[in-house]
């Protein structure tokens, strides 16, 4: 018996500009972990390799990192974060949640050093939301 929870996949993403990362997690488990780095053009993704992964990984939700400054006030790459979310559920008819991504670029970078860590920034992100979420659509 479900008591309304949501079970299952669900993919998080760590938008920016030039890439976004994306990880893959179980709200069973509530652990994550890195899935891909996409390419992106001024925030737009590739939607096909967007639509490869979600057909893959059949997810239930969808969680966005959701970039503010470290007061909380929002800034133009929240509105952007946010637009990335509403069409992602407006392309998948999944429910987006949004999560406050505040330093895991920088815990990221600390984790894995040099090179791209968007993906592994995705993965704290949703590690964030599965620990701390109430999952109801």
């Amino acid at each position: 018996m479900s008591d309304g929870r949501l079970q299952g996949r669900v993919l998080g993403f760590d938008f920016g500009r030039k890439r976004i990362g994306v990880a893959v997690g179980e709200t069973v488990t509530g652990s994550a972990r890195p899935l891909a780095i996409l390419s992106a053009r001024q925030g737009a993704p590739d939607w096909a390799r967007v639509t490869e992964l979600l057909d893959q990984w059949r997810p239930v939700a969808l969680v966005v990192g959701l970039p503010v400054h470290l007061d909380g006030s929002e800034h133009e790459l929240t509105r952007a974060a946010r637009r990335f979310g509403n069409r992602l559920h407006g392309r998948y008819h999944l429910p987006v949640f949004f999560q406050d991504e505040r330093l895991t670029s920088d815990e990221a970078r600390r984790t894995r050093g040099e090179g791209p860590i968007d993906d592994l920034a995705a993965c704290l992100i949703l590690q964030d939301w599965l620990a701390s979420a109430d999952p109801t659509p």
